[in-house]
């Protein structure tokens, strides 16, 4: 038995290079064309959205966030899942595949929340199947700095507690990243 891969990479949303790479609106060298139509989309996208972007943005817009979205803040995160070569033609040569696509979308639905999960697409015509998954970090709970802040003589304007908010470092700590690779 090999290994498991869980790649995560934060991104600012408008992702018109790896939308195309993942939708296959341009050919990648790695590709087998004509396998292509094996690809699979696991998650599809709301009504009237047709694009990963729009996607993203739609999710940020429902999402109930009270403050301004920064220029330079992270609006998604990539996440590639896969497993070793040969682990990843046992379980299709065996049929497990959608059990083994299901297991992974229950994975991050329970992990990241199922309505910040955008995107998720089966890509098969790669030598090695694997899953391009897009999330909206999407988070509520107090936030990470408020004791920081507190311990500080500066007096800052009280930020709320428990509010809903676009975090993705609260979602890519060292310690959360550390315990993904374990699960």
């Amino acid at each position: 038995m090999g290994y498991a891969v869980l790649h995560m990479e934060k991104t600012s949303g408008t992702d018109t290079a790896m939308s195309a790479h993942i939708e296959r609106t341009i050919k990648p060298k790695n590709a087998d064309e004509s396998r292509t139509h094996l690809n699979r989309e696991l998650i599809r996208f709301p009504d009237g959205v047709e694009s990963r972007t729009q996607a993203i943005q739609y999710r940020l817009d429902t999402a109930g966030l009270t403050r301004k979205i920064g220029n330079n803040q992270v609006r998604a995160i990539r996440v590639l899942l896969t497993g070793t070569h040969d682990d990843m033609e046992r379980i299709t040569n065996e049929g497990r595949l959608d059990e083994w696509c299901s297991d992974n979308l229950k994975y991050l639905a329970d992990t990241f929340g199922r309505e910040n999960i955008v995107s998720a697409v089966l890509h098969m015509d790669e030598q090695t199947p694997h899953i391009h998954a897009t999330l909206v970090p999407i988070i509520r709970g107090e936030r990470k700095r408020k004791k920081k802040e507190e311990q500080v003589k500066k007096r800052y304007r009280k930020k709320p507690t428990g509010t809903t908010r676009l975090c993705a470092d609260e979602i890519m700590t060292r310690a959360k990243l550390k315990s993904y690779q374990d699960t």
